[in-house]
């Protein structure tokens, strides 16, 4: 790169001097807003397109990100909007109605209902961090968010990413006592224990994440601060870090692995016990029954860490990949996790089902006198 290089910027023309001490670029331009005779006026709107393309590039301490929401599709974003938002829509009448069905019903009162309760309660914590980012894009056209709103939602998508992951270890638990040690299922899991399990996994998954914020606030950024999905994700704002993000780098990983990962070979272990005990009953039926009632949590084991890892994998070993698949990984991770959760458990539980057609059916009664 040359001592000075021209470059048009929505129809205005600015000098960029670089000095040899690679500092921020001096942006003159040669219009104003306030001009002065002979000079051109100018517009509001690219003054304020200048203004923030000056901000993001001079104050790496607060720059701002921008959002690529779905690549291609930008003249149809008001259309896409509408199934984004029956999707929210839906994730949060779902969740809501099991959250009211495992308190209102007694027959519910049981620990692993209270484990879905908290796998419902963080799905709509999940949908609701990811929410104003993703409306804002499609209904606003807003792609733009400062630094500190950006690690807020990153601190609470991968807090409550890590709470659901306990959950589903704590549910595992659950079926493995339930199948393995029937007799002792309610010796070993009292309201204290379900308590101290669900609390345990919201400490770890705090604990765990709270550095990253800070340790990002204290990096450079430049360039364009482009993010590949409709939310701040992790990977997205490392690889946009200017200085050294090694440590950064290294810590994500290994909150990965205390988190993920060991869940992920406490949930296989516990169902390789499962699995062997079962094979090794001699009634059918309850061979059976004992493997319908693990079916709802492996359906919602696979929903939750399949694009987890899919979209883990590509952030790591692939750099040409399609944008149109990151976004469509990310979107499913975050989006349809929520949304089908409590469609597995409508569809798979029979104690559910039972509790949704006896609340209906009242309903319907009181409707109808």
């Amino acid at each position: 790169m040359g001592d000075e290089k021209r470059i048009l910027y929505n129809n205005v023309e600015q000098k960029i001097s670089w000095n040899k001490k690679n500092e921020p670029p001096s942006i003159t331009p040669k219009v104003s807003l306030h001009p002065k005779k002979g000079e051109k006026r100018l517009g509001l709107q690219s003054y304020l397109h200048l203004s923030m393309w000056s901000f993001n590039h001079t104050a790496s301490n607060s720059p701002i990100f921008s959002f690529i929401g779905i690549p291609g599709l930008k003249a149809a974003q008001i259309w896409i909007s509408i199934p984004f938002c029956l999707l929210y829509l839906l994730a949060f009448v779902g969740n809501a109605v099991l959250l009211i069905l495992v308190k209102a019903e007694q027959t519910l009162h049981e620990p692993q209902f209270y484990f879905l309760a908290m796998l419902a309660l963080t799905d709509l914590g999940l949908s609701l961090s990811t929410m104003p980012s993703v409306l804002a894009i499609f209904w606003f056209n807003v792609h733009y968010i400062g630094l500190d709103a950006c690690l807020t939602q990153m601190l609470f998508i991968h807090a409550l990413s890590s709470v659901e992951s306990g959950v589903l270890v704590a549910m595992a638990f659950d079926r493995l006592v339930a199948v393995c040690a029937p007799l002792n299922y309610t010796r070993l899991l009292t309201h204290s224990a379900v308590a101290c399990l669900g609390g345990a996994a919201v400490i770890r998954g705090a604990t765990l994440v709270a550095p990253l914020p800070f340790l990002l606030r204290t990096f450079p950024f430049c360039g364009a601060n482009i993010l590949s999905h409709s939310y701040c994700y992790l990977p997205d704002i490392l690889n946009l870090a200017c200085g050294d993000a090694t440590f950064s780098g290294v810590y994500g990983l290994v909150f990965v692995l205390f988190t993920f990962a060991v869940d992920v070979v406490f949930i296989l272990a516990s169902y390789m016990k499962i699995l062997a005990t079962v094979i090794k009953l001699e009634n059918q039926d309850r061979n059976w029954k004992s493997l319908h009632t693990c079916a709802c949590h492996l359906c919602t084991v696979f929903v939750f860490y399949l694009p987890l890892i899919s979209l883990a994998v590509l952030h790591r070993y692939t750099q040409n990949t399609s944008p149109i698949l990151f976004t469509s990984l990310s979107n499913t991770y975050l989006l349809m996790t929520p949304l089908l959760n409590p469609l597995v458990y409508s569809l798979k539980s029979r104690q559910i089902q039972a509790a949704l057609r006896k609340r209906f059916w009242v309903q319907r009664v009181i409707a109808g006198e």
